[in-house]
C-alpha cells in the first residue's frame, strides 16, 4: 500500500466522518423535535378553544335571537342534528354533513388500503374540514356552525340550505360527476342588505390530516406535499420535509391540493383563490398513522346579490396521469388546469422524456397485460436496444484505446517527469489522430444514458399502477421489500433491509469494478496512478446508494439492478466478441494511410484538444521566460 492509496483512505474517512457530523442534528433541531409534540398539542389546543368559542358564539346567539336581537341572522340554523349525505359513483363515495355543510369523508373505490381492505378513505370527517366564511354587517357567517337542509338529494347530487331569519338563505349545490370530479358552488339568496357595500371575497379554510396509506412512511412522507397552481403560471409545493406555516403564496392560484404519494384532493376556484394564501405543511412523527398536516386559508371572489354564485371543482381521485388529464376535460372553468402536475416526473429536461416516452412506452406494455415486473424488465431492455449503439461506440474507443497502450507506453516513457506532462499530453494526442482514435468519442454518447436514468428516478416512484403489484418475492412494488425488519430506526438504515436494494448495490459494485477494469487497460503512466484513488471511490458509490436506496421503493431498485445487470452482460459480451489482434491491424492500417497522406490534418475534436494544448503550451514557455 503506498503513500497515495493512505492518503486517500485518510480522506475518505475525514469525508465520511464530516458527513456525519454535519448531519447530526443541532441543538435547536433537536429541540424543535422535542417541542413537535407540544406544538400539535398547542394546536389540538386551540381548535379545542376555537370551538369553544364558536360555541359560546352560537349559544350568545341563540339567546339573542331568543330576546328577537335581529343581528342573529342565521339563529334557526344554529341548531339541529347532523345528517350524513352520501353522492356516489363506480369510483368515489362522498359523505357530506348537513352541520356545515361540506365534504366530510372521501373514500376511493377500487384501491386497497395500507391494511390491505378494499378501498382507500383518503379522509374523514376527524381529520379533514372545510369551512367557508362570510363577514357580514354585524356578524360573521362561518358554515361550519350552521346546520343545513338537504334537497334534491340523489346519488349524484344534493342541495344544502341553511336558513336566514329574514328570509334569506346560504346555499351549497353539490354535482358529482362520473368518475372523481365534484362540482358546487355557494350562493347567498336575500342576502344582499347584510353585507358591506363593497364586501367582494369570502374566506375558505380548509385542514386535513394526511393519512398514511402506504407501508413505507418515510418514502410516502417524501412524495406527500401541499401543491398549488398558479395563475397563468406552473406548479409548486410547499417543502416536503420542513415544518412551514402561514407560508404566504403571493401570486393568484387555480387550486390548491392535498397530495399523498398515490391520493390527492385538489380543490379549484373559478374566479382563482386571491393573491397571499397562507399554506402550511407540518410533518408528522412515524407510527402516528399521519404523514403531514395540511392547511390552506384562501379567499376568492363572493356575490352578496347571488347573481353570482361561486363555483368551486374538486378532484378527488389517484394520481395517474392518463386519468387525471381525461378527468380534467370534465372542467367546466374552460382554464388549462395542468392537474396532471399531481404527478411529479421530474424537472423540465426528465419531465419530457418521461411524459413523451415513458408513459407511452408504460401504457403501451401494460395494455398487452403483462405484469408490472415484466414490463420494468422490458422497458430495460428496450431502453438497452435503442443506446446499444452508443454503448458499442463509446467501448470500441475504449478497446482501441487499450490496444495503442503499449505503443504509447513506449512512445511516452521520455516525458515520465512532473514538468514534462503537457509534452507527454500532446504525444499522445499525436499518435491517437495519427491512428485515428478519438479519446473521448465513446464518452459523450455515454452521457445519453443517465437522464434515461434520472427520468425512470422520478417515473417508478410515482407511478401509481406499480402500487400493489407483487413479482416475484416482491409483495408490493411501489415500496421496500425487506428481508428482515426490526422495531427500532437505526441511523441511515432505518427499520428494514431492503433485498431490491441490496441487488442493486451488489451490481453496481459488478459494473463499476468491470469499467475500472476497462479503463485501467488503457491508461497511461501517471493516469494509472490517479486511476487507483478514482477506483475507491467508484467502490464507495454503492455503500453510498444504500443508505439512499434502503426506503425507496423495490420497482425503482429492481429496474437499477436490471439496468446494471444487462449493461455489464453487454460490456462482457463485448470484450468477448472483440478481437485485439484484428482491432490492431486495422488501427495500423489506418496509421499507414495517414503517414501516406502526410497532407491530412486532424480536425473536430482531435485538433481543438490539440490547439488547446499547444495554447497552453506557449503560455507556460512565456511565463518561464517572464521568470527568467
Amino acid at each position: 500500500m503506498n503513500r497515495d492509496t493512505i492518503i486517500g483512505f485518510v480522506l475518505i474517512a475525514l469525508v465520511l466522518i464530516g458527513f456525519s457530523w454535519w448531519n447530526q442534528p443541532s441543538a435547536e433541531e433537536i429541540e424543535a423535535a422535542r417541542k413537535q409534540d407540544s406544538i400539535a398539542s398547542a394546536i389540538k389546543d386551540n381548535a379545542a378553544r376555537q370551538q369553544q368559542a364558536n360555541e359560546a358564539a352560537k349559544k350568545a346567539q341563540a339567546e339573542a335571537a331568543a330576546k328577537g336581537d335581529s343581528t342573529a341572522l342565521f339563529f334557526s340554523a344554529l341548531n339541529g342534528q347532523n345528517q350524513p349525505v352520501v353522492l356516489k359513483n363506480d369510483k368515489v363515495e362522498l359523505t357530506f354533513n348537513t352541520k356545515g355543510g361540506s365534504i366530510a369523508k372521501a373514500v376511493i373505490k377500487g384501491f386497497e388500503d395500507r391494511d390491505d381492505k378494499m378501498d382507500v378513505t383518503l379522509f374523514d370527517e376527524k381529520s379533514q374540514q372545510m369551512n367557508f366564511m362570510l363577514a357580514g354587517k354585524s356578524e360573521n357567517i362561518i358554515t361550519q356552525d350552521l346546520y343545513f337542509t338537504p334537497s334534491n338529494v340523489t346519488d349524484s347530487t344534493v342541495t344544502m340550505t341553511a336558513q336566514a331569519g329574514n328570509g334569506g338563505s346560504l346555499v351549497l349545490n353539490y354535482q358529482l360527476g362520473k368518475d372523481y370530479m365534484l362540482h358546487f358552488n355557494l350562493q347567498a339568496q336575500g342576502l344582499n342588505g347584510m353585507f358591506a357595500p363593497n364586501y367582494k371575497e369570502m374566506d375558505i379554510e380548509w385542514t386535513d390530516m394526511a393519512r398514511q396509506q402506504e407501508k413505507g412512511f418515510t418514502f410516502e412522507n417524501r412524495y406527500s406535499t401541499l401543491t398549488y397552481k398558479e395563475k397563468n403560471g406552473g406548479t409548486d409545493y410547499l417543502n416536503e420535509t420542513s415544518e412551514k406555516i402561514d407560508e404566504k403564496i403571493e401570486e393568484q392560484l387555480d387550486w390548491v391540493a392535498f397530495k399523498n404519494q398515490f391520493f390527492s384532493a385538489a380543490l379549484i376556484a373559478k374566479s382563482e383563490f386571491a393573491a397571499n394564501s397562507l399554506m402550511t405543511s407540518i410533518p408528522q412523527e412515524k407510527g402516528s398513522g399521519f404523514l403531514k398536516q395540511f392547511n390552506a386559508k384562501m379567499k376568492t371572489s363572493f356575490d352578496p346579490s347571488g347573481m353570482n354564485p361561486t363555483e368551486f371543482e374538486m378532484y378527488i381521485g389517484p394520481n395517474d396521469f392518463r386519468l387525471i388529464k381525461d378527468v380534467e376535460e370534465q372542467s367546466t372553468f374552460g382554464k388549462d388546469l395542468d392537474l396532471e402536475q399531481l404527478v411529479y416526473l421530474g424537472w423540465p429536461l426528465f419531465r419530457y422524456i418521461n411524459r413523451f416516452f415513458t408513459i407511452y412506452v408504460f401504457d403501451w406494455l401494460t395494455s398487452w397485460g403483462f405484469g408490472m415486473g415484466i414490463v420494468l424488465i422490458l422497458i430495460t431492455l428496450l431502453l438497452k436496444a435503442i443506446t446499444f449503439p452508443m454503448v458499442k461506440k463509446s467501448y470500441m474507443s475504449s478497446a482501441k484505446m487499450r490496444v495503442l497502450k503499449p505503443k504509447l507506453d513506449e512512445a511516452t516513457k521520455q516525458y515520465d517527469k512532473p514538468e514534462d506532462s503537457m509534452k507527454k499530453q500532446q504525444a499522445m494526442m499525436q499518435m491517437y489522430s495519427q491512428y485515428g482514435v478519438s479519446p473521448l468519442s465513446g464518452c459523450l454518447p455515454m452521457l445519453i444514458q443517465m437522464p434515461i436514468w434520472i427520468a425512470m428516478f422520478n417515473f417508478v416512484p410515482n407511478a401509481i399502477q406499480l402500487r400493489r403489484q407483487s413479482f416475484l418475492w416482491i409483495d408490493d412494488l411501489s415500496t421496500y421489500d425487506p428481508i428482515i425488519e426490526w422495531g427500532t430506526q437505526i441511523w441511515g438504515i432505518g427499520d428494514h433491509l431492503s433485498l431490491t436494494c441490496i441487488l442493486f448495490c451488489v451490481s453496481n459494485v459488478l459494473y463499476s469494478y468491470m469499467t475500472m477494469r476497462q479503463q485501467k487497460d488503457q491508461m497511461v503512466g501517471q493516469q494509472a496512478e490517479q486511476m487507483k484513488m478514482m477506483q475507491w471511490m467508484m467502490y464507495l458509490m454503492p455503500i453510498m446508494f444504500f443508505f439512499m436506496f434502503n426506503d425507496y421503493s423495490s420497482g425503482l431498485n429492481f429496474y437499477y439492478f436490471i439496468s446494471l445487470f444487462f449493461s455489464a452482460a453487454i460490456m462482457w459480451t463485448l470484450r468477448k466478441t472483440t478481437n485485439d489482434e484484428k482491432l490492431l491491424a486495422i488501427l495500423e492500417a489506418k496509421y499507414q494511410e495517414n503517414k501516406n497522406n502526410p497532407n491530412k490534418k486532424t480536425s473536430g475534436l482531435a485538433a481543438r484538444l490539440e490547439a488547446m494544448q499547444k495554447q497552453a503550451e506557449e503560455l507556460q514557455r512565456q511565463r518561464q521566460n517572464q521568470k527568467r
